[in-house]
C-alpha cells in the first residue's frame, strides 16, 4: 500500500519519468532519441509535453522541432521523400506537414511555416529520409539558434 500521496501533484508526469527511468533512461529526452523514426503515438502522446519541457530547459526545442519532423515524415514516407509527387502523395505530404505543425511550439510556428513552404517549393531530392534531427539537410532548413 502506499501513504496516499500517489496521486497528488503531476502524477502523469512522475509516471512517465518513472518509466523512463526503469527502462534505463535518465531523461524522455533521452528515451525518444533512442527512437528517432517512431511516431508520438508509439511513444506515448504524453510523452510529447515532457519532451518539449525538457527542450526548453536545455535550449534545445528547435532539436525537438527537427526530432519532430522525422517522425512525422517517417510515418507517412518511410522510404523517404517521395519519387512521384502525385495527388495522393501531395494530400500525405500535406497531412504529414500539418500534424508537424500542430505538434510545434508557439515560439516556431512562423518558422516551421516557412520550412513547409520552401519544401513544397523546391523538394528535397527524392528518397530523401532523415533518420534523425542532425540531419545535414534539415539542420539548414532549421538551425539551431538558441543560446
Amino acid at each position: 500500500m502506499t501513504d496516499g500521496r500517489s496521486w497528488q501533484g503531476d502524477w502523469k508526469t512522475r509516471l512517465l519519468y518513472e518509466r523512463v527511468h526503469e527502462r534505463g533512461y535518465d531523461s524522455l529526452t533521452a528515451f525518444a532519441e533512442e527512437r528517432p523514426t517512431a511516431s508520438l503515438v508509439q511513444l506515448g502522446v504524453q510523452v510529447f509535453s515532457g519532451l518539449v519541457a525538457e527542450a526548453e530547459r536545455s535550449h534545445q526545442l528547435t532539436r525537438l522541432v527537427r526530432s519532430q519532423f522525422v517522425r512525422e515524415l517517417f510515418e507517412d514516407f518511410p522510404d523517404g521523400w517521395p519519387v512521384i509527387v502525385d495527388d495522393h502523395n501531395r494530400f500525405t505530404l500535406a497531412h504529414a506537414l500539418a500534424r508537424w505543425c500542430s505538434y510545434t511550439p508557439e515560439t516556431h510556428e512562423a518558422r516551421v511555416k516557412q520550412v513547409r513552404d520552401a519544401l513544397l517549393a523546391s523538394p528535397p531530392p527524392p528518397g530523401w529520409r532523415p533518420l534523425d534531427p542532425d540531419d545535414a539537410l534539415l539542420i539548414t532548413l532549421l538551425p539551431d539558434d538558441e543560446a
